[in-house]
């Protein structure tokens, strides 16, 4: 029974439920405008002229001026009628945010009891300016990023309304950014920083703007925000050698170990993408050998021997590589200098055995010098002792013949021991000698013709060839003459510039025939073997063979053109036809042909690129060679590459003669499409048929910061309840970043909300948003939050939290008395007791009010205006049957759920009868507030929330 008189309204309210409709329909507010800040005391309104009512009819009426919240901000002066303000007024403490700001006020007649309702809106002055949250803003704004993109900038507060609220932003002149001041749907402006031109962090890494927020006041106010912009760096430059090609020469007797030179390579790019590494690129096996890099300072170093006589010069390509997988390219020109580490050498090839007496100027000996240094070390100065009768001359390219200077006279002198040194002008210099011994015949034998020599590289004649050479009726044998001797050399002379050129393929059979040179020579068959022919190479290794009997010219043995010329083109072996006697040369050469035998091939088996997804189409990127030993139309002359939609590959000549493969991009890449390309690269030459060699060529597209996090829901809308524990769960929001490593990593911050100070705390790892303060649904209802989620690049996204805090039934109804009658006399018709107000600041039913007293008392409850309530007689009272009454208004709200979630006040109050006329006391009792809990939430309601409706709810 107590739970139904709790959540029904007294049968007695029912009755009035029409008439209140009726009145509240019919009723228009009187409505006033006062500026906020306008001093108290000041005039708002005539009262008694607005109501119609006579001068001094409010006084006699106990006119008064109640709020709906309680507090007397309007003062009534009875006497004149005015209505005045009680205190200056300050809109944003009153209404903050809300426009219109009304004060709604009840004007109370007591007797006889009537109401009139009333508005005062209070008109904003522009007395607040724009203010920003922080003082500065960081902006990290990709260089790469487009013109035309928007970045979120932190909104100003201006807790004005209307006009004079903020209305728009303004930036400091630059340009590469401008503001543009958008409308959010609660009204509100935001900015918006739009980029205009394209950045360059390596032009200017870093802007220092001033953002201001302008309200419409007249003059207009202002506040302002420094946004610093910092460029965040995308590998956008390749390294760049300082100086490309190197050039250095290095002695090639260096320690091992020795420093070369350092290379150095710059990248504009900061961080990472700034570091560079140096390698050795497209190194040969040789030059792997031979040199080595430090990867960090550039420096090269000598890992092997040098020899100038072997390779006299070196070009070596080194790659500079960034932390983003872009590389530049250097080359290194290393020049090996000679020293004079090689002693001249000498070489006898013919050696007369005896010398008669008497002859004019005879050839004692033809012999050949070298020497493999270069420059002066190769230089060489041939020399016999002054004091002997011979001379020496020069007589082809680096032959000389030894010859009598004069007649020889056996009897004076029988023997010649001759010194040949040969002195080359190295510093410092080298020398060899050879000694030649020599006799003087005075009679021509075979047994006492003496050959003396020693250290020459022949055998010694036989005797039928000595007995020949003594005889000097032999026309082509005799010892020459001096006429000889000048024709001869006119002759050497003559045909030094004569070459005869023969050519033959390799890996020909050996004994194949390559030519018949005594035919070629204009000879005799067997003139050869008469005048003692033989074959001279430059190296003494034995590559041919000549059949003297038919003047043949063969092939001693298969010749490898690869092995004997590496990648020389052409590849001549160079030799000499020395016939003894006479003295004469005839120098040939023999061209060896290249054959296709042999595949491209790479060095590596697979090559691996990295390369930014932010490369733009067009770019290239050099690839390894591949290596052919053959040359000309035989060796490497195209590249191709497996089909895709990303590259192709070109084929490009260089100074050196050789075809290098080039990778070029021709789609953009997208890493978060696709992070890895396997191409197949194949190298072909020009042999019928070709033949070919492959390598597979990885790419790892490298990831740049080119997603901003992404949230899975752009608005978040949650209900909390207002009692809910501090560290509760709020809601969890979620950001994805398809990026990879730290820029696919999500930071998340509050960026922006409809307070200065959030009740909220964010999780920058989870995203789970957490309460850090009690809520209060009576003081705010909604928030509004902005949540950034930013990535390791400074790349961001946002979206908005709605938190609706739902009210709960923590607050017990309220009644508060607005009049009390000061006697009761008996016998009289309805008679009002008391004149009292009812209200709860919860929302829903939880605000909702019913109002009761006790069935079974003499007294009515009637609902007058909105929330207030009439206490009246039922019928006339008789003072003999019962003198007092104890009655107890109960308030009970119609919170969720009901019963023990439903609040109430009792209030009791006694009512004393004192016969007819005369005045009866009336006793305000303390009330009996019971103890309650609240277990609801709820919203804290708009304007006046009590009493709503006619049913003694409110």
């Amino acid at each position: 029974m107590e739970t139904l008189e709790r959540i029904q309204p007294n049968r007695q309210v029912m009755a009035f439920i029409l008439m209140v409709l009726l009145f509240q329909a019919g009723a228009e507010p009187m409505r006033y405008s006062v500026m906020e800040e306008t001093e108290s005391g000041s005039f708002v309104a005539h009262l008694t002229k607005d109501l119609g009512l006579g001068i001094g009819e409010l006084a006699a009426r106990s006119a008064r001026v109640v709020s709906d919240d309680d507090k007397q901000r309007l003062q009534l002066d009875r006497q004149t009628g005015d209505l005045l303000l009680r205190e200056k007024l300050d809109r944003e403490e009153l209404c903050g945010p809300v426009e219109p700001c009304v004060l709604h006020f009840q004007v109370f007649l007591e007797t006889p009891v009537q109401f009139f309702e009333g508005e005062l809106s209070i008109q904003d002055v522009n007395d607040h300016s724009p203010v920003f949250p922080t003082r500065e803003m960081l902006l990290k704004i990709l260089e790469n990023s487009q013109p035309g993109t928007l970045f979120p900038l932190k909104p100003a507060q201006d807790l004005d309304v209307g006009s004079n609220s903020l209305q728009k932003y303004t930036l400091s002149p630059n340009s590469h950014f401008h503001v543009l001041t958008r409308n959010h749907s609660e009204g509100k402006k935001y900015p918006d920083l739009v980029q205009d031109k394209a950045l360059d962090r390596e032009e200017q890494s870093e802007f220092s703007l001033t953002l201001m927020a302008l309200d419409g006041g007249s003059p207009p106010k202002s506040g302002t925000m420094t946004v610093r912009i910092v460029i965040i760096d995308v590998n956008d430059n390749a390294p760049e050698f300082v100086h490309t090609p190197y050039k250095v020469q290095v002695l090639e007797n260096s320690p091992l170990g020795s420093p070369v030179l350092s290379v150095s390579a710059r990248d504009i790019d900061a961080g990472n993408f700034g570091s560079v590494s140096y390698s050795l690129f497209q190194a040969s096996d040789e030059i792997k050998q031979t040199f080595s890099i430090n990867e960090v300072t550039g420096e090269i170093r000598l890992t092997k021997k040098l020899d100038f006589e072997q390779i006299k010069s070196y070009h070596v390509e080194i790659e500079a590589i960034d932390g983003g997988g872009l590389s530049g390219k250097g080359s290194v020109v290393i020049d090996v200098v000679d020293v004079n580490d090689n002693a001249p050498e000498l070489t006898i090839t013919s050696l007369t055995n005896s010398v008669p007496e008497n002859a004019p100027e005879t050839v004692v000996s033809v012999f050949r010098i070298r020497d493999r240094d270069s420059g002066d070390n190769g230089k060489m100065i041939c020399s016999i002792p002054e004091d002997l009768p011979f001379l020496l001359k020069p007589t082809f390219k680096n032959f000389y013949t030894l010859v009598t200077e004069s007649p020889l006279d056996r009897e004076s002198r029988a023997e010649y021991n001759i010194t040949i040194t040969v002195t080359d002008l190295g510093t410092p210099r080298n020398d060899a000698g050879k000694f030649v011994d020599l006799c003087v015949r005075w009679k021509c034998s075979a047994s006492n013709c003496i050959m003396g020599a020693k250290d020459h590289v022949f055998t010694q004649m036989d005797e039928a060839r000595l007995r020949r050479m003594c005889e000097p009726d032999d026309p082509i044998l005799r010892p020459p003459s001096k006429a000889d001797i000048v024709s001869k050399n006119f002759w050497l002379e003559r045909i030094t510039d004569v070459e005869y050129s023969y050519s033959m393929p390799e890996e020909t059979e050996s004994g194949s025939f390559v030519a018949n040179l005594a035919k070629d020579l204009g000879l005799r068959v067997g003139e050869l073997a008469t005048r003692g022919a033989r074959i001279h190479y430059k190296g003494n290794k034995q590559v041919l063979q000549l059949d003297i009997e038919t003047g043949n010219l063969l092939l001693y043995e298969k010749l490898d053109r690869e092995v004997l010329c590496g990648v020389t083109d052409p590849c001549i072996l160079y030799f000499q036809l020395l016939l003894e006697n006479p003295v004469q040369f005839f120098q040939a050469e023999l061209q060896l042909t290249d054959i296709n035998d042999h595949s491209p091939e790479f060095l590596d088996k697979e090559m691996l690129l990295k390369i930014p997804e932010s490369v733009q189409p067009g770019t290239i990127f050099p690839l390894k060679i591949a290596q052919d030993l053959d040359i000309g139309i035989n060796t490497v002359q195209n590249y191709t590459i497996s089909p895709n939609s990303h590259f192709h590959v070109v084929t490009r000549n260089r100074g050196d003669g050789r075809k290098y493969p080039e990778l070029v991009l021709d789609k953009s890449l997208d890493r978060e499409e696709q992070s890895e390309l396997s191409l197949t690269l194949t190298a072909l030459d020009g042999g019928t048929p070709p033949r070919s060699g492959t390598t597979a060529v990885r790419i790892e597209v490298v990831d740049i910061n080119d997603n901003a996090p992404q949230f899975l829901q752009s608005l978040y809308e949650v209900q909390v309840p207002e009692n809910s524990p501090l560290n509760s769960l709020v809601v969890a929001v979620s950001a994805q970043d398809l990026d990879a490593g730290t820029y696919g990593n999500v930071v998340y911050t509050l960026f922006q909300g409809d307070e200065v100070t959030q009740p909220f705390v964010i999780d920058e790892i989870t995203g789970e948003i957490r309460l850090k303060k009690a809520l209060d649904f009576e003081a705010t209802r909604y928030y509004t939050v902005e949540i950034a989620g930013t990535d390791g690049g400074g790349l961001s996204g946002k979206c908005t939290v709605a938190i609706e805090v739902v009210d709960m039934n923590d607050n017990a109804p309220e009644l508060t008395m607005s009049t009390l009658s000061s006697s009761t006399p008996e016998n009289s018709p309805e008679t009002i007791v008391a004149v009292f107000s009812v209200s709860d600041p919860d929302s829903g039913d939880n605000g909702r009010v019913v109002c009761s007293i006790q069935n079974n008392l003499p007294f009515l409850l009637k609902p007058t205006f909105k929330n207030f309530y009439t206490l009246v007689t039922e019928r006339p009272l008789d003072r003999e049957i019962q003198a007092e009454y104890n009655i107890t208004i109960t308030v009970t709200d119609l919170g969720t759920p009901s019963g023990a979630g439903t609040l109430s006040h009792s209030y009791q109050y006694e009512v004393c009868l004192r016969g007819g006329a005369e005045t009866g006391d009336f006793k305000f009792l303390k009330p009996i507030i019971p103890k309650f809990t609240s277990n609801g939430a709820g919203e804290e309601i708009e304007g006046n929330a009590t009493f709503r409706n006619s049913f003694g709810f409110s």
